[in-house]
This record gives structure tokens, C-alpha cells and sequence, in this order.
């Protein structure tokens, strides 16, 4: 209650001392699963979706499996700008972590000393959930389920303010969203190559799914000319 008579007015601050306030009630076995899962775990379930995902997709092997797995190449290419868009952001900002702004707060990681606004967590988590969505729109919703939960942990871990996740999510959005084009456009074409090549092609396609109408021709060459031979001697006869 003495964080919330500090914070005044500012639907910020009170919003962070409700969510970081559920931290003081919480076991402390709970607090340490909480900061584990919202420093790593998420993050790493959010890899391991999208590995998933590949998996499917090139079990699958789909005609758009190239284009699928272009997307699904972009979902982590996308993160990773983002968190280099947002180096100067914070420069620019200089928002200090809210544990150093307010006291009473429960903080459950330690060792952050830089700045606040926008949570890389928060953006890195989005910009996969959004890549995924690009990608497979069943993936891609939980995806985004795990990036919100995430955004979440931020929050109740006491390191960032509500409206730092709220920012990671817009950036991790906008930069998987508004650059998709142009990186399907460059990334679509260099996986067609990878799946046509003989060493590289069980990253787009599990063997023996590549081409499945034409799959008899290409492990049995030559059955479609005594095929064609059977059927001329037939006419002839």
C-alpha cells in the first residue's frame, strides 16, 4: 500500500505495484519459478515452438513448404533486429529500472543495471509470437500467448513498468510484421535453393516427401517409359 500512495496518480505505477505486489503474497518457491520461467523459460519455449513448427512443416512437406519454412527462418531474424532497434531507443529514453524509482517493490532477478523502456524480453518474445503467426497461424497463436505471459513475468519480476512491455510488444509487431514482405521476398527464393539441392533439402522436406505426384518417377527412374512402352504395345496388340 505504501508503493500505490507513492506512485500518485500514474496508472503506471499503480498498475506495476498490483501485478509485482502479487509477488509479495506468493511462496517463495513460486517467486523463483516465476523469475526463472520469465528470465529464460519463455523464451526457450518460444525456440522450441518454432523448431516445432519446422518439424511439422517439413514432415508435412507441402508445395509452400519453402515459403513456410522462409517465415519460420524470419521469426528469430526478426527478433534479433528488433533488439538491435531498440539499442538507441533506450539510449534516447534513459528510463531507469522502476526498482531503482520506487521503493517497496519485490524484485526477483538481480544485476539490472540498464535501462527500462523497452523490455527486450517483452520484444524479443512478440517478434517471435508474430513471426510464428506468418508462419503457421496455430503456432503462431500460442506464440503469442506465450510473448503476452511473458510480458506478464516482466512486470511481476519488478524489472520493467507495464508501458516498457507494452512498447516491446509494439516494436517485436512492427518490426515482424512491416519487414515480412521484403524478407519472404529474400528469404523465399534462397530456401526454394536449399530445398532443390540434394544435401541441404531435408531442412525444407522429410525424405520422400519432396515432390509427392512426382515422387514414383524420381526414386524409380524410368517407370514411366515402360509404363509408356506397356501401353504401346497394347495398341499395338
Amino acid at each position: 500500500m505504501a508503493g500505490l500512495a507513492e506512485s500518485g496518480s500514474n496508472p503506471d505505477v499503480d498498475l506495476l505495484f498490483d501485478i509485482n505486489g502479487l509477488a509479495k503474497d506468493a511462496p517463495h518457491w513460486f517467486d523463483r519459478v516465476m523469475g526463472y520461467v520469465g528470465e529464460y523459460g519463455l523464451l526457450l519455449a518460444l525456440v522450441l515452438l518454432v523448431v516445432w513448427c519446422w518439424w511439422s512443416v517439413r514432415r508435412r512437406g507441402d508445395e509452400d513448404a519453402a515459403s513456410s519454412v522462409a517465415a519460420l527462418v524470419w521469426a528469430p531474424l526478426a527478433a534479433a533486429l528488433a533488439v538491435l532497434v531498440n539499442v538507441p531507443i533506450r539510449g534516447f529514453v534513459e528510463r531507469p529500472r522502476p526498482f531503482k524509482e520506487h521503493q517497496g517493490l519485490e524484485v526477483l532477478v538481480s544485476g539490472k543495471t540498464d535501462y527500462s523502456f523497452v523490455s527486450d524480453h517483452a520484444t524479443i518474445a512478440m517478434a517471435l509470437g508474430v513471426g510464428l503467426f506468418v508462419a503457421n497461424r496455430k503456432f503462431g497463436l500460442a506464440g503469442i500467448g506465450l510473448a503476452l505471459l511473458e510480458g506478464f513475468c516482466r512486470v511481476y519480476m519488478g524489472v520493467h513498468y507495464p508501458t516498457d512491455v507494452v512498447g516491446g510488444f509494439a516494436l517485436g509487431t512492427a518490426v515482424a510484421l512491416l519487414l515480412s514482405p521484403l524478407a519472404m521476398a529474400l528469404l523465399t527464393p534462397l530456401m526454394s535453393a536449399i530445398e532443390r539441392s540434394s544435401r541441404g533439402g531435408w531442412l525444407i522436406r522429410a525424405r520422400g516427401r519432396s515432390g509427392e505426384d512426382g515422387g514414383q518417377e524420381a526414386l524409380i527412374p524410368g517407370a514411366r517409359k515402360e509404363s509408356a512402352g506397356a501401353e504401346e504395345r497394347d495398341l499395338a496388340a
